[in-house]
C-alpha cells in the first residue's frame, strides 16, 4: 500500500514515518500542497495523510481539489490536525477527507488505524 504523507512539520512526518515504515506500507512525503502535486502527477497513492494546517494551500482546500480529479476522487483521505475545536473534524469530512485524527498521533496505534480505513474501503489493509 502506498501511503503519501502531506506533512509541513518535519517532526510529525518523521513520526508518521516511522510508524508505517515496519508495517509494509510504501511512503512519500510531501511537505506542502506544492510537493503533493508533483508527487501526484506521476503517483497514485492508496491513502493520504492530510494535515489540514499547510503553509500554501490549506488541507482542506488540497482534499477539495483532489476530490474534482477523477483519477484520485476514490483515494482515501485521512485529515491529521492539532486543531480540536468541534467544528475542525465537520469541516474535514466537508471537505472530502474520509477520516479525521488529531494530533499528536499515537504513533503505536497509526498503523492499525490505517489499515481499518483501508480495509473499511475495500483495499487490502
Amino acid at each position: 500500500m502506498l501511503v503519501l504523507i502531506v506533512e509541513d512539520c518535519a517532526i510529525d512526518a518523521k513520526l508518521e514515518r516511522a510508524a508505517l515504515e515496519g508495517r509494509g506500507y510504501d511512503l512519500l512525503v510531501a511537505s506542502d500542497a506544492a510537493d503533493a502535486f508533483r508527487i501526484l502527477r506521476t503517483c497514485r497513492p492508496d491513502l493520504i495523510l492530510m494535515d489540514i494546517h499547510l503553509p500554501d494551500m490549506d488541507g482542506l482546500e488540497l482534499t477539495r481539489w483532489l476530490r474534482t480529479e477523477d483519477e484520485l476522487r476514490g483515494t482515501l483521505i485521512i485529515a491529521t490536525t492539532a486543531y480540536t475545536v468541534d467544528t475542525t473534524r465537520e469541516q474535514a469530512l466537508a471537505a472530502g477527507c474520509d477520516g479525521y485524527i488529531t494530533k499528536p498521533i499515537d504513533v503505536h496505534s497509526l498503523p492499525s488505524i490505517l489499515d481499518r480505513f483501508l480495509r473499511d474501503s475495500g483495499g487490502d489493509g
